[in-house]
């Protein structure tokens, strides 16, 4: 054998490991994109099933207080508790009364009375009774007990 032969037989093996490297480069790309592909799909159907039972913490048969970022609280029937907007409908909040003419004709604070529960819809500008609430605006929400005190007074409200 002479040099060039030798040289070609160099070049070929060469040739043949630079093949199989790049053979072996795809296979593991290829075995990537599926590990890939088959975590997207059990992400994917981990989210669908988890849409489907995002209202199952909400009691249906129970009233919720879904507290907002501005400190108010709303009472009412919670529903889309996994979509950007929360419907929350039959929906009451509690506003606090005080004497503010009388304090002011004496100079002095207001004195706060007792909380009253709010019927949303009675207020002046007359909004129908339900809220889409943006889920960046809830700090949080919670189910109501049926013997909690906003509950009592919504049922004794519902009797007027």
């Amino acid at each position: 054998m002479d040099i060039t032969s030798n040289q070609q037989l160099v070049k070929q093996a060469e040739l043949r490991k630079k093949a199989l490297a790049e053979k072996k480069k795809k296979l593991f790309i290829k075995k990537i994109i599926i590990v890939a592909v088959v975590v997207v799909l059990f992400a994917a159907g981990f989210a669908a099933y988890s849409l489907k039972f995002a209202d199952s913490d909400i009691k249906k048969n129970q009233y919720q207080a879904v507290f907002l970022t501005n400190g108010q609280v709303y009472f009412g029937k919670l529903s889309n508790s996994q979509s950007k907007y929360l419907k929350l409908q039959d929906v009451y909040y509690l506003q606090v009364q005080s004497d503010q003419k009388e304090a002011q004709a004496q100079n002095q604070q207001p004195a706060i009375g007792e909380p009253q529960l709010i019927k949303l819809g009675e207020e002046l500008h007359g909004p129908e009774d339900f809220m889409n609430i943006s889920e960046d605006q809830v700090t949080f929400w919670e189910n109501l007990k049926q013997d909690s005190k906003v509950v009592k007074a919504i049922q004794q409200y519902k009797t007027k």
